[in-house]
This record gives structure tokens, sequence and C-alpha cells, in this order.
């Protein structure tokens, strides 16, 4: 049995025991986290798509850790113009266990 939810503004394929990083949800570590926002439920044979969203389809999940991802390094360079702009970024996450997918 699988889901794929939507959260953070992108969409992910989960699994009862998955561990999975997603965008930082406000939520302390061991809290238990409800994502209402399943797009599709499949159950061996059985296949339930929403549309947009399942009637009544709720993923729960343990929050285990918050962290900042690997540094992204930004830089901007222009030739012959002594223009040079050198950024960087690193995108917080937090780390989620999911525990239970209901239709």
């Amino acid at each position: 049995m699988y889901a794929v939810i939507k959260t953070g503004g992108k969409q992910y394929k989960v699994s009862e025991g998955a561990t999975l990083k997603v965008e930082k949800i406000n939520a302390d570590e061991g809290a238990m986290v409800e994502l209402d926002q399943v797009l599709m439920i499949v159950d061996g044979e059985n296949v339930n798509v929403g549309s947009p969203l399942v009637a009544g389809g709720k993923v729960t999940a343990t929050v285990k850790s918050h962290g900042r991802g690997k540094k992204i390094e930004i830089i901007k360079f222009r030739r012959r113009k002594h223009h040079r702009k050198q950024m960087g970024h690193r995108q917080s996450y937090t780390e989620l266990q999911i525990t239970g997918i209901q239709a």
C-alpha cells in the first residue's frame, strides 16, 4: 500500500515505515503530523485517485528531526565588467517517518 501526498509544493510517494525529507513543518520533534492533501492511494489492485484530493484520505507521520540541507553555491559573473556576486543557500527540511495511511 502506498499513497501520493502533496506538501510544501511538492509531491511525494510514501508507504508505511518510509522516511522522507520534506519542506520544513512547524512541529516539535516526536510530534504526530497529519498530512491531509492525499492525491492518490493504491492498495494492491484497488486504486483510488482524487480529483484533486482523495475524500477522507489521510497520512499520519512522526517528526524525526529538523535540519538544513547541503549548501548550494550561486555565482553571478559578467566577463570584462568587473562584476562578480557570490551567494549561498541552505534549505531547511523536516524528516518524517510515515506511520499510517487511511483512505
